[in-house]
């Protein structure tokens, strides 16, 4: 068997116990911030990303804050750290209150409204979603959001009950990548 082809069979074993442990130890979880962190924190760590967030859905149909993580900021708000998520940052309506129209605008929404995964490459680029928020963040923060993978929670009966979303995946290096396809699959 060549070095390259043991490695990656090496790594792939390795992957597979990594998550049938996560998996033991998420079903044991009674608590649910503790849960949640732990669901955010292994998937920043499969996808080398820098920052992630955990949308819970709401019964008035938002998305609520739960957990904001961005390691190179030192930002953990939610979850298990006794910093809440700030008041300032609202949670992401579903619909328009006004006209009742989905908002298909907004990244995490559209993941919540259809179930589907979505990829940026980078979202100072992308023409399909509204980044003005995350744009006034990283203005805010000196930071540059750029890659994101939105993917959506589902329950035991495949309700959508929230939204992971995913920012900045990086190489060996700390430079910023795409999410590539086998990271997506993963998660």
């Amino acid at each position: 068997c060549p070095k390259g082809i043991s490695s990656y069979i090496n790594e792939l074993e390795h992957q597979i116990k990594n998550l049938s442990q996560i998996g033991v130890s998420l079903s044991k979880e009674k608590n649910m911030d503790i849960l949640l962190e732990t669901i955010l924190k292994e998937a920043k760590r499969i996808t080398n990303s820098d920052g992630g967030t955990l949308y819970m859905m709401t019964d008035d149909n938002r998305l609520s804050f739960e957990i904001m993580m961005t390691d190179s900021l030192g930002i953990h708000y939610g979850g298990t750290s006794p910093k809440p998520v700030p008041d300032y940052i609202y949670p992401v309506k579903l619909y328009d209150p006004k006209t009742n129209e989905p908002n298909h605008g907004n990244v995490s929404a559209y993941t919540a409204l259809t179930g589907e995964t979505v990829n940026i490459e980078d979202a100072y680029f992308e023409e399909g979603f509204d980044f003005e928020g995350t744009k006034q963040f990283d203005k805010k923060n000196g930071y540059r959001s750029q890659s994101f993978l939105a993917v959506p929670l589902k329950n035991h009966v495949n309700e959508i009950i929230g939204v992971m979303q995913l920012i900045n995946a990086q190489n060996d290096k700390g430079e910023v990548i795409p999410f590539n396809s086998e990271m997506q699959e993963q998660i």
